[in-house]
């Protein structure tokens, strides 16, 4: 259940669907849990709590001022060795920041690795296309609070291809400064959909709550200005990146069955090695002549040759967002989509290939995002 938080006026509310660390422009709101229930505190109380969001966003406006960071080199297990053609590490983009959980997936996704983040979603698709990276990484699902669907979108509008899939278990950590006990804790700050995550564990604490746009910058917060009596609820690599101690991990009330899905992304398509360990996957986007009332046509010639279909999304058909039908009893306007389908196998497996042969003839058009291994 989902952890329902007063917003003051003027709060701009988080994507549900957004993973943690996502920069979002929105103030604190402050609020109060204990094993009764979430009550809104007063504007009195609030005014220090509060104090850390305004004041992470004036260190964000100076650090923006300064000399950019260089990338940070990174390393991690993984299946791919991470060196690139030139025999360098390979340059990965990742959506976030420093310490947030798209960050442990690229250094997860590559042994060895040069990582960079970037604050807004286009930033990592841009990476690619202007060649300051090799490889990008965007979270794209979180199996309880369901897909970003404003990444599907850009996988739709950008040239690239998905060249791989991590799946990983979330592991929300509750972090404080070196030298505090989980007794001296009287405030836990995170992102709205952390603290969703995480909701009986903060109860049972009876601790205060503030939400912030970013969880990894608040664990920099934290980190520059170690309040004793704060902690924040993000990843473990935020707590190795800004030396902080985890007091708890696993904070999450359905530790088993929380967890993210990541896309590798590349400017070219690149098959799986048969090496390569992994489920093979293809993602297909494609709309439909006749709309939506077609979508057996386009899933039936994957399961009639035994191809598992495993997935299905849909997105607005930008281009023709409005299908105009002249029926019996008038003019009928529908919505149109575009739909996007994971199946079992590879693009280059002779029955996959039919397969999409068959899905053309019923489809507007017809796009492989990717076939790649999933781990």
């Amino acid at each position: 259940m989902a952890l329902r938080i007063p917003m003051p006026t003027g709060f701009k509310s988080s994507n549900r669907g957004s993973m943690p660390g996502e920069m979002l422009r929105a103030g604190p709101a402050v609020v109060s849990a204990s094993a009764g229930g979430v009550k809104q505190r007063s504007k009195e109380e609030s005014g220090s709590a509060s104090r850390l969001g305004l004041e992470m966003s004036v260190q964000e406006l100076e650090r923006l001022f300064k000399a950019g960071d260089p990338a940070r080199k990174s390393a991690g297990p993984g299946d791919s060795a991470g060196f690139g053609s030139s025999g360098q590490p390979v340059r990965v983009a990742y959506q976030g920041v420093r310490g947030s959980y798209c960050q442990e997936a690229a250094t997860k996704a590559f042994a060895t690795c040069n990582a960079f983040p970037c604050n807004h979603m286009e930033d990592a698709f841009q990476a690619l296309q202007e060649k300051t990276a090799d490889r990008a990484v965007i979270p794209v699902e979180n199996s309880v609070d369901g897909v970003i669907d404003r990444n599907f979108d850009l996988l739709l509008r950008h040239n690239v291809s998905i060249v791989g899939e991590l799946v990983l278990p979330v592991n929300h950590c509750l972090l404080a400064a070196p030298g505090t006990r989980l007794s001296d804790v009287g405030r836990v700050v995170s992102h709205p959909q952390a603290l969703s995550h995480c909701r009986s564990r903060i109860e049972a604490l009876g601790v205060e709550v503030e939400e912030v746009s970013n969880s990894a910058e608040a664990a920099r917060f934290l980190s520059e200005n170690p309040f004793s009596d704060t902690a924040v609820i993000g990843s473990k690599i935020a707590a190795k990146e800004f030396g902080l101690r985890i007091l708890e991990e696993n904070l999450q009330d359905r530790s088993e069955t929380n967890v993210n899905r990541f896309f590798q992304l590349a400017l070219d398509p690149a098959f799986p090695s048969p090496a390569t360990a992994g489920v093979r996957k293809t993602t297909v986007a494609f709309s439909l002549k006749n709309g939506v009332s077609d979508l057996f046509r386009a899933v039936w010639p994957f399961e009639s040759r035994s191809i598992p279909v495993i997935g299905i999304q849909h997105r607005p058909n930008r281009k023709n967002p409005v299908r105009v039908v002249e029926g019996e009893h008038g003019t009928v306007r529908y919505f149109d989509y575009v739909f996007i389908v994971d199946v079992q196998g590879c693009a280059s497996d002779r029955a996959v290939e039919r397969a999409l042969a068959q899905l053309a003839e019923v489809a507007g058009f017809v796009r492989v995002l990717g076939t790649y291994a999933s781990r």
